[in-house]
């Protein structure tokens, strides 16, 4: 057997494989996306491919629909998540997407809405570190492949040479494909499952970006032209009880220069940070005033 065949072979073991978890989710789109079969009765997606949460079925390898219940989901991070209920489908072997490095072949699998398996493959072009999507999620690793997601292939796996799913597939800007590291999945399913949404600090704040006057930046010598200034302190919240006030301009959060309100977002975007208390520095009638803050939970639909 030539050593061309002998690949080809194993390529198509590896789908049939890893494919045996992948279904399609039907939510009212004329192309279905596709899911994983992630846990036990756990199916995960692509958010932004849903049109809509309820009477949900999902199509599996063996061509059985069957109904599935939302968890909950993130726009943040574009992933949902769905309860089946004794579905026997095949469970994903997740593997780490920190092993994944530029140059590695990899597969991107989806399951169209008659239960048909589609494949195609490429190279990992592109790894780096964590990284923050345009809606504010955290995701823990950059992994771009150099795969085309055709219609129905967001919310599918990615899938390493050795058949383990590292990620979930879903489109980047101008449709690049890009992968959501198996971690940042496991991490919102958790809190899904638990809470039903994503937990994440909460100063009860409205912020915009400012730009410091130079001579005032020198006087203080402080790190960064631009800093945070607060327009809205919600009564009661958190950044009222630490005694920030209208008018206050944020330089530093927890040791953290900040210089807009992103900035300040990205750092309350972890559910570690609810309840501990952080130092900020800010900048109050040309003097640094320094306080502490004690992180609450942001509500839902909520910004900071």
């Amino acid at each position: 057997m030539s050593s061309l065949l002998a690949l080809s072979n194993s390529l198509a073991d590896t789908v049939e494989q890893a494919g045996s978890s992948v279904v399609a989710v039907n939510a009212g789109t004329r192309i279905s996306p596709s899911g994983i079969h992630w846990r036990k009765d756990i199916i995960i997606t692509s958010d932004e491919s849903l049109q809509r949460y309820d009477e949900i079925t999902i199509t599996s390898g063996d061509g059985r629909t069957i109904p599935a219940i939302l968890v909950g989901h993130d726009s943040s991070t574009d992933i949902a998540v769905f309860q089946l209920q004794n579905a026997e489908i095949p469970i994903a072997k997740i593997g780490d997407a920190g092993t994944i490095k530029v140059g590695h072949l990899v597969l991107g699998l989806a399951r169209s809405s008659e239960g048909d398996l589609r494949a195609a493959m490429g190279a990992v072009s592109v790894v780096s570190g964590a990284w923050r999507s345009m809606s504010g999620g955290n995701i823990d690793r950059f992994i771009r492949p150099d795969i085309s997601l055709y219609p129905g292939f967001a919310g599918g796996p990615l899938v390493d040479a050795a058949g383990y799913v590292v990620g979930m597939n879903t489109s980047g800007r101008r449709g690049t494909a890009l992968t959501i590291p198996a971690a940042t999945v496991d991490r919102v399913v958790n809190q899904l499952q638990t809470k039903g949404h994503i937990s994440r600090g909460y100063l009860g704040v409205g912020m915009q970006p400012v730009r410091l006057p130079n001579n005032l930046k020198t006087a203080l010598n402080l790190p960064a032209a631009t800093g945070v200034i607060v327009v809205n302190v919600e009564p009661a919240g958190p950044a009222d009880n630490a005694g920030l006030l209208l008018g206050d301009v944020l330089i530093t959060f927890d040791n953290t220069s900040v210089s807009d309100t992103g900035d300040v977002l990205a750092l309350l975007n972890s559910s570690d940070r609810i309840g501990k208390t952080v130092t900020v520095q800010v900048v109050r009638g040309g003097a640094l005033v320094e306080l502490a803050i004690l992180i609450g939970e942001r509500p839902v639909d909520s910004n900071s």
